[in-house]
């Protein structure tokens, strides 16, 4: 079976944050509803691909951070480590 590149592209993988915690990212084809970017702070409108970001060391544990994940555009995501979150 070949590898599908848009199914890849919506796995789970591990990055480091500015803060230096780990976090799951997963990239999204987008929904129905809009979201609000912590990096800039400007929505983000319904079926825009974007990426959503969890601690995995949430102080409160793993399903705490899952349940505070965030949703950010990509390229606020790629340069979380050199702005501050807008909110």
């Amino acid at each position: 079976m070949p590898l599908d590149p848009d199914r890849l592209a919506g796995m789970t993988r591990s990055e480091s944050g500015p803060d230096g915690g780990s976090y799951s990212v997963r990239q999204v084809r987008g929904s129905e509803k809009a979201y609000r970017c912590p990096g800039c702070d400007q929505l983000i409108e319904p079926g825009t691909v974007h990426v959503v970001a969890w601690q995995n060391d949430h102080i409160l544990g793993a399903r705490a951070g899952v349940e505070d994940r965030r949703h950010w555009h990509r390229a606020c995501w790629q340069a979380r480590g050199r702005r501050r979150p807008a909110r």
